[in-house]
């Protein structure tokens, strides 16, 4: 039985030689200073952010979400803006 084409996310068949080019790339390695960024978070500062599990009591989350609405941002970013303001960091 003949198994089904495969295709890139582009849409573009995935040959068996392509399969092999590309495996023959991986071998020989790549230079990481040369590969780009695809996406995914930015960063936030000069090292990787880190998450911070914190619990909020109906009130004060309905507040975050209002605020966050209302500067048309999001809830962490109302969090780190007002943590920067009260403990006086960039």
């Amino acid at each position: 039985m003949e198994e089904p084409a495969q295709f890139t996310s582009k849409g573009v068949p995935v040959s068996e030689e392509r399969i092999e080019r590309l495996a023959a790339e991986a071998e020989e390695g790549y230079d990481v200073s040369e590969l780009r960024r695809r996406g995914g978070r930015r960063p936030l500062g000069a090292a990787p952010a880190e998450v911070v599990p914190v619990r909020l009591d109906p009130e004060l989350k309905a507040a975050l979400v209002d605020r966050a609405q209302a500067d048309h941002t999001t809830a962490s970013e109302v969090i780190r803006q007002a943590l920067r303001s009260w403990l006086h960091v960039a």
